[in-house]
């Protein structure tokens, strides 16, 4: 079995298009040798614990309306073609993620933690539901099969708060600026949404790579 890192963000579209991508991959290749670990990183670290106002937030990233549109354009043709069900019209708010990261890690405590990552994607993209939220967050914890109530109550906490901020932090440090970010077998680093033809190929060469190895 092969390690495959993801350095993620629950609000990141490139992230939920890049997933979808791999496991599209990984569908075609169910004897894949990947074992998959996700990865906090905050793609705002100094958003207020509030959020904001999601349309004053993306305006004033990308300087004005025309920008933002500008921007986000090829997003928008991208979920229209890949993932049909994704409405950003219905995101009122850019949340602070922490406390998303914090129950994707407790989410793999209870080997749950990519039906976490899928559940706040679609909440985020699908429903429009501020992930930023403690009473949200519980929610979806309790769709996957985690205790609602331990949730909120380790939210209500500090409880693995320093922990996600320095991996957060050693993944700044590692050189890691921007999500999605694949690293297979902790030595080969894959960036961005890449198309499901090329994990295809990364797949079939790591097989293949086994295979004579296992025969020499």
């Amino acid at each position: 079995m092969i390690k495959l890192d993801i350095f993620s963000d629950p609000i990141c579209p490139w992230c939920y298009i890049g997933k979808t991508r791999l496991e599209a991959a990984l569908d075609q290749r169910p004897d894949h040798p990947f074992v998959v670990e996700w990865h906090p990183f905050q793609l705002n670290p100094e958003m207020p614990a509030e959020g904001m106002d999601r349309r004053a937030y993306l305006e004033g990233k990308f300087g004005g309306t025309e920008g933002a549109k500008n921007a986000y354009r090829p997003v928008v043709e991208t979920l229209a073609k890949e993932l049909p069900d994704a409405d950003l019209g219905k995101i009122e708010k850019t949340p602070n993620t922490l406390n998303a990261h914090r129950v994707i890690h407790w989410a793999g405590l209870e080997a749950k933690q990519t039906a976490m990552v899928d559940a706040l994607f679609a909440a985020y993209f699908v429903d429009g539901r501020d992930i930023g939220d403690a009473e949200v967050l519980a929610d979806i914890a309790d769709s996957i099969g985690l205790d609602a109530s331990v949730i909120l109550r380790l939210l209500a906490s500090d409880e693995d708060v320093k922990a996600i901020q320095t991996r957060d932090a050693h993944a700044r440090e590692r050189g890691i600026n921007a999500v999605p970010m694949f690293v297979v077998a902790q030595q080969h680093a894959v960036s961005g949404a890449q198309d499901s033809a090329l994990w295809i190929n990364v797949i079939d060469e790591l097989m293949a790579q086994a295979t004579e190895t296992s025969n020499a």
